[in-house]
């Protein structure tokens, strides 16, 4: 397990070190959890079901995916939260592609990850169907339990 942290430090320092990432740590997400913590969650969630499930998956792209899956820079509470669901995975895409170099991948990544409640973007790929599932597993825990 030391190896695997080693290996998830070493892919994702660079960015989470990043001012313009960092932006995340003053925006809370769920119950007490700030959008930065939530974006990590879920990376080190899909990075994990990479390594165990019995699949193929290009694991730097997906856990980048996952830690820019919600860079909208914003507080969604103050800020149209009825239809917040419904757009900020377009709006993080835009700030993620303006702000960082994305592989299609990634994009693609950032704009599904809220299926289903965005229809139309289905995740048709492994890397962005993980992602989709991590988000709404971390996102419950972090509703039910961080009040």
């Amino acid at each position: 397990m030391q190896i695997q942290n080693l290996e998830f430090d070493q892919m994702t320092g660079a960015l989470l070190k990043d001012p313009k990432y960092c932006q995340m740590k003053q925006y809370i997400q769920h119950g007490r959890c700030s959008t930065y913590d939530h974006c990590i969650a879920v990376a080190k969630l899909c990075f994990l079901w990479g390594r165990k499930l019995p699949i193929e998956v290009k694991e730097k792209e997906m856990v980048r995916g996952a830690l820019l899956h919600d860079y909208y820079l914003y507080d969604w509470h103050n800020y149209d939260g009825k239809r917040h669901g419904f757009r900020h995975a377009k709006i993080a895409e835009k700030n993620a592609s303006r702000d960082f170099s994305l592989s299609e991948l990634e994009k693609e990544i950032i704009r599904c990850h809220m299926w289903p409640l965005n229809i139309s973007s289905i995740p048709l790929c492994r890397e962005a169907l993980l992602v989709c599932l991590a988000d709404k597993v971390v996102s419950t825990q972090e509703t039910l339990f961080m009040r």
